[in-house]
């Protein structure tokens, strides 16, 4: 599992959906379920309009516009929204000619890129024609703006040679990311062994729902090479530079918290100090660093959930592998074996219920959208 990069922004995908068979809003909401399921987090739906067919002669479509956000690239977009049609029963056309379908998604935009190639087309060539299109995408995001006319869609609406007569519906389409709102906790800490993929799910899970992210700055540490080379030597200053690092940062972060988010999410938990801390270091030095760990950490808030990644120790060590960091490839098993000790002896004796482990092992959340989902299911029960 490779790192993801927490400073990457996610793409921005405008999707047009279209249906004019059978439960018409029944096949839109299927749909807006699937791209939620297969290509990423749904910002924000259109409200729904009933449009005459264009072009063949045909019952009357609903349409709609959706805004998605993903890390996929787009060809790997286009190959999901055509298995996902073919899924739902849509036949596509050989002939290129018009008809009717129970579901129709169209790429229109990929935040400002334009693509030509044989299989995709970026911005859709026949947009600034489709009212229904158009339409859809003013109310869902009226500053977006078309990459090559340079125009913004209230201008390419006002300007289209469609006069189709478009009927708004009462009736809206659910987003299905309210079944994962993560927004009922406004502290979560995600903990796990080293190459667990705590940076990453912290930072995934914090795009997809607009919150505060707390990572831990042990880049900026100058003793960790060090002690991957002399523990002894370097055990208490580092476990000391780490513990007033992540006391000043949590009281930076989190005592102002950022009231335009909805939540706050680490990719650590204060007491991990004392678990590495109860590793690497002697007895009196540790009892040294307990006395100061309490004192410091006192009046800092909890997390309303604490998560636990396991992941068994042969995935640990290719996960620590792939991400290269030279400083940690002579890491040994029973380092590792240690501290899952540490994080569980810790967990057993919070007597909380706000404790969650959850087993990866056998997951990949980046790769995997539905191991993601699942995870997030699990956070949220």
């Amino acid at each position: 599992m490779l790192k993801l990069d927490p400073l990457t922004p996610l793409k921005n995908i405008y999707f047009s959906l279209g249906s004019n068979l059978g439960n018409r809003f029944e096949y839109l909401q299927n749909a807006v379920n699937f791209l939620f399921e297969e290509v990423g987090s749904v910002v924000k739906i259109s409200p729904l309009y009933e449009t005459p067919a264009l072009g063949f002669e045909g019952d009357p479509f609903l349409n709609c516009a959706v805004w998605l956000q993903t890390d996929l690239k787009p060809s790997k977009i286009l190959k999901k929204i055509l298995e996902i049609e073919k899924k739902m029963g849509r036949k596509r056309n050989v002939s290129n000619t018009y008809a009717s379908r129970p579901i129709d998604i169209d790429i229109i935009f990929i935040d400002n890129l334009v693509i030509e190639s044989e299989d995709l087309t970026v911005p859709h060539p026949e947009m600034e024609q489709r009212k229904f299109v158009l339409q859809p995408l003013a109310e869902l995001n009226s500053q977006l703006v078309h990459p090559i006319s340079q125009k913004s869609i209230i201008k390419l609406l006002s300007e289209t040679m469609d006069e189709s007569m478009l009927q708004k519906q009462s009736k809206w389409l659910g987003n299905p990311m309210k079944d994962y709102n993560i927004s009922k906790y406004n502290y979560i800490a995600i903990e796990g062994n080293i190459g667990a993929g705590k940076t990453s799910l912290a930072t995934k899970i914090a795009n997809d729902f607009n919150s505060k992210l707390i990572l831990e700055r042990f880049k900026d540490n100058p003793f960790l090479p060090k002690f991957y080379e002399d523990a002894a030597r370097y055990a208490f200053p580092l476990e000391m530079s780490f513990l007033a690092d992540r006391y000043q940062q949590l009281v930076d972060d989190i005592t102002q918290f950022d009231l335009f988010k909805e939540s706050v999410i680490a990719d650590y938990d204060v007491n991990k100090s004392l678990i590495f801390a109860s590793i690497t270091l002697p007895e009196e030095e540790y009892s040294l660093y307990k006395k100061l760990f309490y004192v410091m950490h006192k009046e800092l808030p909890k997390p309303d959930v604490y998560i636990y990644l396991y992941q068994n120790t042969e995935r640990l060590l290719e996960n620590i592998k792939k991400r290269g960091r030279k400083y940690e490839q002579s890491i040994q098993v029973e380092y590792l074996q240690k501290l899952n000790t540490g994080y569980l002896e810790f967990i057993k004796n919070q007597h909380s219920d706000n404790i969650k482990i959850i087993d990866i092992s056998e997951m990949d959340f980046l790769k995997n959208r539905a191991d993601y989902l699942e995870i997030l299911k699990k956070i949220i029960s």
